[in-house]
């Protein structure tokens, strides 16, 4: 921690020329904290990752631990009529007795669970302010028209309701067009979000914010569950490594 303050200190002050020269010397003489070429990488040291199903052979994937962080930080926002993309997991684990009505929402039909079949990119058949909460977990990031499904979604938002919202930062590809039923198009940063939903929702109304850091990133890279790291190593937050994006809007 106190190297990490020394190093940013020094960016601060000193010129860009003399520290590219300080860094050829670093690795001229092997000064690095861990000279180039003595890492022991262990069982990382592999062309193939560990699991390439999201750790779902292994136990609880790494993004969905901090998907549900957030989403219990912010359950007192699930409540009343409640719209969930994809199934109504979330909803029922962290809206408790507060819930009054549930729906969910998916692009095509047949899962037993679906109350509205709709695409949100040319959902205008949806009735406008309807949704006191809208939980939308993992799947900004496969919809191409991103853009028009945000539309729809603030659009039947009801004012003053909240939208809950998570996309992969840091990720291996989840979905391929042709291969899968739909494709991964985007994968997002604080900074994409934030002014995103700052452009329906307006500044004051929007909290962005990452979970993620180095060691919990090459991590769910390999396909490592949650229970393969400590809490620690879990919760340690380093805004350079967003491995999940999390963004709480609330419509004015």
């Amino acid at each position: 921690m106190i190297n990490d303050r020394i190093r940013a200190f020094a960016s601060a002050i000193l010129p860009l020329e003399f520290r590219h020269w300080l860094r050829a010397q670093q690795r001229r003489y092997r000064l690095q904290r861990k000279p180039t070429g003595t890492l022991n990488l262990g069982d990382l040291r592999r062309l193939h990752p560990i699991s390439r199903i999201f750790a779902i052979d292994r136990g609880l994937a790494i993004d969905r631990y901090y998907i549900e962080q957030f989403l219990q930080t912010h359950a007192g926002d699930i409540r009343k009529h409640v719209l969930e993309i994809g199934d109504d997991v979330y909803t029922r684990k962290f809206g408790s007795n507060r819930v009054t009505k549930s729906d969910v929402l998916n692009i095509v039909p047949g899962d037993h669970r679906t109350t509205i079949v709709a695409d949100l990119t040319r959902a205008d058949n949806l009735t406008s302010d309807l949704f006191d909460c809208i939980i939308i977990t993992q799947t900004l990031q496969m919809i191409y028209n991103f853009r028009s499904a945000l539309h729809h979604l603030y659009r039947i938002l009801k004012p003053g309701g909240v939208m809950l919202v998570t996309t992969h930062g840091i990720s291996k590809i989840g979905r391929r067009e042709g291969i899968d039923p739909w494709g991964e198009y985007w994968h997002f940063t604080t900074q994409s979000m934030r002014r995103l939903f700052q452009e329906l929702f307006s500044a004051e109304n929007v909290t962005v914010e990452s979970r993620g850091n180095v060691l919990s990133t090459i991590a769910f890279l390999h396909g490592l569950a949650m229970e393969e790291l400590s809490k620690e190593e879990l919760d340690h937050h380093d805004p350079d490594y967003e491995l999940l994006i999390a963004v709480r809007a609330v419509k004015p």
